[in-house]
């Protein structure tokens, strides 16, 4: 799909980086690597990568993201354990998050945020 930098901000390609968890082919192996994705997600605006990846405990009736945010940057703080602490930037302001991500039936989903 996008031979281009992906929007995580790893460097990698979107089809050898995001691209194919997105597809819902791959895994995540981390937290790390979910959130990643999410955020990959919220910039592409793939409702059904968001949707699949949210714990059902915890997850919305509505994960589209909003069509009119354009996602400039991902900074990740810190990764350790099961939480990941980064910072998502949007034109116009910035996001500063601690996630907190849980394993179900084998998958890394994402559970909630401080």
């Amino acid at each position: 799909m996008f031979s281009t930098p992906c929007p995580c901000g790893t460097g990698e390609t979107y089809d050898a980086c995001c691209g194919p968890l997105l597809a819902n082919v791959a895994q995540a192996t981390s937290p790390e690597r979910l959130m990643r994705s999410r955020y990959t997600a919220f910039v592409t605006g793939d409702a059904d990568h968001l949707f699949r990846t949210w714990h059902p405990r915890t997850r919305p009736d509505d994960v589209r993201p909003d069509p009119a945010t354009r996602w400039t940057g991902l900074r990740v703080l810190a990764a350790e354990g099961d939480t990941v602490e980064f910072v998502a930037t949007w034109e116009g302001g910035e996001m500063h998050e601690v996630s907190r991500f849980e394993q179900r039936a084998g998958r890394w989903c994402y559970v909630d945020a401080t």
